[in-house]
């Protein structure tokens, strides 16, 4: 029996908006989308253009209140090639919300609140 990754699932209040921003801050891109028949809700999966693991965002109709994060100890880390100019784009857009120079990486959050930790290639 073997187990792989396949995607990581989050809830997002305002589905347009988030797919702009992981677009713009992440360069994620739709690869495909379930539509529910009484249209209640909505799942986008984005994907790197690289590897298979996508990132499902879940929008519900009904649902319209920000969602409870809890501590928010949970994240999502993605790497990038140009740690600088990841840096740069992300201080433009004000999405940093934790930097650890002594590690070598930051974490900016999306609409929704989720942090994403940035961490350069090496």
């Amino acid at each position: 029996m073997n187990f792989r990754f396949d995607h990581n699932n989050i809830n997002v209040l305002d589905l347009e908006k988030s797919l702009a921003f992981y677009e713009e801050a992440l360069g994620l891109k739709e690869v495909r989308r379930k539509v529910a028949a009484d249209e209640s809700f909505i799942l986008v999966y984005l994907g790197d253009g690289v590897s298979a693991h996508t990132l499902e965002l879940t929008w519900l109709r009904d649902w319209k209140e920000p969602y409870n994060l809890g501590d928010n100890e949970f994240h999502l880390a993605l790497k990038v090639d140009d740690f600088e100019a990841a840096h740069a784009l992300h201080e433009k857009m004000g999405c940093i919300c934790f930097e650890n120079k002594a590690m070598g990486i930051y974490f900016i959050n999306d609409p929704d609140e989720y942090w994403i930790e940035i961490i350069p290639t090496r």
